[in-house]
């Protein structure tokens, strides 16, 4: 079983920036972060592969949003750069356990955090 446990996020006013973490116990290949916002579908903003460290984007965060990993924490994070009033949502951590694979589709992913929430005000 994995668990999946999320901190840092907040309000941030526009322009800011925020880092959000997430702790992972349990055996995992590839991590994610998706993001919902309120009357929106969940979306995926960010993937990284922890052996390998490999990364993957949503167009809407590249250049903005940096994924990384601590495997000796087994610890995920997302810096969030030059925040927007649009990326406010729920940010969630989730995990998959397929090796192959760099996902960005949300229903490959198997486990979900509780999700914590940015808030960027204008």
């Amino acid at each position: 079983q994995v668990q999946l446990v999320e901190s840092g996020g907040g309000l941030v006013q526009a322009g800011g920036s925020l880092r959000l973490s997430c702790a992972a116990s349990g055996m995992t290949f590839n991590m994610g972060w998706f993001r919902q916002a309120p009357g929106k579908e969940r979306e995926f903003v960010a993937a990284i592969n922890w052996s390998a460290g490999r990364t993957l984007y949503a167009d809407s965060v590249k250049d903005r949003f940096t994924i990384s990993r601590d495997n000796a924490k087994s610890t995920i994070y997302l810096q969030m750069n030059s925040l927007k009033p649009e990326d406010t949502a729920v940010y969630y951590c989730a995990a998959d356990q397929t090796y192959w694979r760099l996902s960005n589709t949300r229903n490959e992913y198997d486990y979900w955090g509780q999700g914590t929430q940015v808030t960027v005000s204008s």
